[in-house]
């Protein structure tokens, strides 16, 4: 298993954190901290250990000596973890790079070192929390979902909950599926596997139990619903529950956060618009994750909070491992995939696990934030969505883009045009839409090399009348740029001008850029420059004396 050159520069740039562990270990390695980190990334799902590299980016090669005979460390490893680590030299010009490829752990089986269970807690590895070891062992338990309820009998699913799942599905399948409308309920239950050797499973009663029956057999199968009036407040103005199948209760719980969602009036020009508070497809997405990805097995109950401008959706059981609040929104994993499987096939969700890319790109066409998933922990899985408009200008920007691009973007399109509009940092899980972007006039790239860097296009800027902030974000041309060098060199022509001070007067370059600027003016004569490294000062030249 090479690392080829290329992939290497490739993982320099990349982000420390999941998958990787960069150490410098110039002339050796401890061997049982080398054990360690290998345990703990096989518990996050497997990753790469890269030695000879410093951790803190811009990332240097500085070559390292450790473990020189790979053969005997890759059968020490084993011997130790009985896990197969591959081993690899990359020959960099700056020197030799050892690269360790850590597989996954299997379904419900963590690696221990010496009796501990580790994972990585930022530069630190920590035992895992008896929560999160009950949550891997629970992996080995099967999907909840699709296990039979021997108790479950067929009259404990409403009639009504089927026929409307029936409708959905006929609508969904269109011509791939004929017949439907005739079957009896029984073999709906059987074809979409909810039924199995004539057994009621858990999913069909999820999805189609009666309140009598969820009662009895599942009660911790119910959504809560709270009203409060402002965040901090301990008592709630509205609460009630829904304890039966979805498909019984799904509607009646947006209505009831549709009450209290208000509009939200800014204009547009010489026209009025409005936008609710709560976005029905947003919310419905959250609820749809939280009953599909909630842990069944803990007696917790799906809470719902509605609040004046937000909502919160938190459902029992963390994330599963591997899946974090960075990583949400790419990386899914089901934890009950035989629910999932039944809501892909009544077109509830597109495909099984993307709902919270709708989440997302919901929000964004509403000028709202994304929803946030960081007060998360290995209990629950919270996540809010902000219901707050947070700049009208922003939907004109999508308008601008227009109805037929837009319906050709995906969720990362999405995101770089709201990073790039609020002058944020791009993921770097999302750089790779920036190209295409470019491509069809959304984007603009300015610079080269390592100082690039990526705007809205001029026509959204002067679509909003914010012409002079396109051009700041711009910056100046070359030729202007040199003219504001020249002159604070010439300013302070007597005591001459560091590098330092020069980077001051042009924020939007790089250093690199500015030296060249430099490099350029002093080739034509305008400027010269004195002593060297750090202690270089530049002067005006023999040509720009009498400027």
């Amino acid at each position: 298993m090479g690392t080829p050159l290329d992939e290497l520069r490739g993982l320099l740039t990349a982000r420390e954190g999941e998958q990787l562990e960069f150490k410098e270990a110039k002339s050796r390695y401890d061997f049982e901290k080398l054990v360690q980190y290998c345990a703990a990334l096989c518990n996050e799902g497997g990753g790469k250990i890269i030695l000879g590299v410093t951790d803190k980016r811009p990332r240097q090669v500085v070559g390292s000596q450790a473990f020189d005979v790979l053969e005997r460390t890759r059968q020490a490893l084993f011997q130790r973890l009985r896990i197969r680590v591959m081993a690899d030299e990359v020959d960099h010009p700056d020197g030799r790079v050892v690269v360790f490829h850590v597989p996954g752990r299997a379904a419900g089986s963590p690696v221990s070192v010496d009796g501990k269970y580790l994972m990585r807690a930022g530069d630190s590895l920590v035992p895992m929390s008896d929560s999160h070891l009950r949550q891997i062992f629970a992996e080995d338990a099967g999907d909840f979902s699709a296990q039979v309820c021997p108790a479950a009998k067929l009259e404990d699913l409403d009639a009504t909950a089927v026929e409307a799942f029936r409708e959905r599905w006929r609508q969904n399948a269109r011509n791939t599926k004929r017949g439907l409308e005739r079957l009896p309920i029984q073999q709906i239950l059987r074809d979409a596997e909810l039924m199995i050797d004539e057994q009621v499973t858990n999913a069909a009663l999820i999805l189609f139990g009666t309140k009598p029956a969820m009662d009895r057999l599942l009660p911790q199968a119910e959504v809560i619903f709270e009203y409060r009036s402002a965040p901090n407040t301990l008592g709630t103005q509205d609460r009630d529950g829904f304890r039966a199948g979805f498909f019984l209760y799904h509607d009646q719980l947006w209505d009831r956060i549709n009450l209290r969602n208000d509009v939200q009036p800014f204009l547009d020009g010489l026209f009025r618009r409005e936008i609710p508070t709560f976005n029905e497809a947003v919310f419905r997405e959250a609820v749809l994750n939280a009953v599909c990805h909630r842990d069944y097995r803990d007696g917790g109950s799906v809470f719902v909070r509605q609040f004046p401008r937000a909502l919160e959706v938190v459902s029992p059981g963390g994330f599963l491992p591997g899946i974090t609040p960075e990583n949400v929104l790419w990386r899914q994993k089901p934890r009950n995939r035989r629910l999932a499987e039944s809501f892909e096939r009544c077109g509830l969700v597109e495909r099984s696990g993307q709902g919270v890319n709708r989440m997302y790109e919901e929000s964004i066409k509403q000028g709202k934030p994304v929803p946030d998933f960081s007060r998360t922990d290995e209990h629950e899985v919270l996540v809010v969505i902000h219901g707050e408009v947070q700049d009208p200008q922003f939907l004109r920007v999508l308008e601008e883009i227009g109805q037929e691009t837009l319906s050709s973007f995906d969720t990362g399109d999405f995101i770089v045009v709201d990073c790039l509009y609020r002058d944020r940092k791009v993921p770097d899980a999302y750089r790779d839409r920036l190209d295409p972007l470019r491509d069809r006039g959304v984007v603009e790239r300015i610079g080269r090399g390592r100082g690039v860097r990526h705007i809205l296009s001029k026509r959204f800027y002067e679509a909003l009348g914010l012409s002079g902030a396109y051009t700041r974000s711009r910056g100046l041309d070359r030729e202007t740029n040199k003219e504001l060098l020249f002159r604070h060199i010439l300013e302070h022509n007597e005591g001459g001008s560091q590098l330092n001070d020069l980077v001051q007067v042009l924020p939007m370059l790089s250093g690199n850029q500015v030296q060249k600027l430099l490099q350029e003016m002093k080739s034509s004569g305008r400027v010269h420059v004195q002593g060297s490294t750090r202690g270089a000062r530049w002067f005006v030249g023999p040509d720009s004396l009498l400027t």
